[in-house]
C-alpha cells in the first residue's frame, strides 16, 4: 500500500470516528427487555449484540460507548442481566445495541441459567438483522473455557464477531500485551472471528472511539 493510500485510509478512519462520536452523542434510548423470543422487537434495523462472562463489564462498556452514566445498569453481582435488552441508536433509529445475559458463573438457579442460554443461542442463530456480535473478555483473566464455547458456537452458526478486551486499565501494560497476544492468536483460529482485537477500558476511555467506529461500520449505516 502506498503512502497516499495509507493517508487516505487514515482520513477515512478519522471521519468514521467523528461520525460515530456524533451519532452516539445523540439519541440512544432503551427500547425493551425480551425474556422470551416472542418479545423481540420487529427486525427492522441492524443489530449489534454484546456478550461475555458475567461481570465482564458489558453494561459499563455500553455506558461508555454511548456516553451515558446508566443507560445500561451495572452491578457487582454477576448474572444481573437475565434478558435481551435492546437500545435504539439514532433519530430515526439507525440500528440497535443488544445487551445479552452474561454467561459463566451467573448466580442463579440452574433452570434459570439454562433458560438464558436457550434464549441467547436461539437469538444468535435465528436473528437475520444481527450484523455482528462483540465477545467481551476480561483483560485480567484472558479467555476462559466458557468464552471458547461461545466462540465455537458463533463459528458453527456463522455469526461473525469481534473480540473485545475489557478492563484494560486494571492490569500492567506488560501483562496486557501478553494477554492481548494470546487472545489474538487464539481468535485467529476461529472462522467467524474478526481479525482485529479491541482493547478497552470503560473507566479510562481507552479504545472507546475506535470501538464506536467499528460498531458503526458493522451496522452498515
Amino acid at each position: 500500500m502506498t503512502d497516499a493510500e495509507l493517508e487516505q485510509q487514515e482520513r477515512e478512519r478519522a471521519a468514521l470516528a467523528r461520525r460515530a462520536e456524533k451519532l452516539f452523542s445523540g439519541r440512544v434510548d432503551f427500547l425493551l427487555s425480551a425474556p422470551q423470543l416472542k418479545f423481540l422487537p420487529e427486525p427492522t434495523v441492524p443489530e449489534i449484540a454484546f456478550c461475555g462472562r458475567s461481570n465482564v463489564g458489558k453494561s459499563s462498556l455500553l455506558n461508555a460507548l454511548t456516553g451515558r452514566r446508566s443507560i445500561a445498569r451495572t452491578s457487582v453481582t454477576p448474572g444481573r442481566t437475565q434478558e435481551l435488552n435492546f437500545f435504539e441508536v439514532g433519530e430515526p433509529t439507525l440500528f440497535r445495541l443488544v445487551d445479552m445475559p452474561g454467561y459463566g458463573f451467573a448466580k442463579a438457579p440452574v433452570k434459570v441459567v439454562e433458560k438464558w442460554k436457550s434464549l441467547v443461542k436461539t437469538y444468535l442463530r435465528g436473528r437475520q438483522v444481527l450484523h455482528r456480535t462483540l465477545v467481551l473478555v476480561d483483560s485480567r483473566h484472558g479467555l476462559k473455557d466458557v468464552d471458547r464455547e461461545m466462540m465455537k458456537m458463533l463459528d458453527e452458526t456463522a455469526v461473525s464477531y469481534r473480540v473485545v478486551l475489557t478492563k484494560a486499565d486494571k492490569i500492567k501494560a506488560s501483562a496486557l500485551d501478553a494477554v492481548a497476544a494470546q487472545v489474538a492468536d487464539e481468535a485467529r483460529k476461529h472462522t467467524a472471528a474478526y481479525p482485529e482485537l479491541h482493547i478497552t477500558s470503560s473507566e479510562k476511555g481507552m479504545g472507546i472511539p475506535e470501538l464506536r467506529a467499528a460498531v458503526l461500520s458493522d451496522a452498515g449505516v
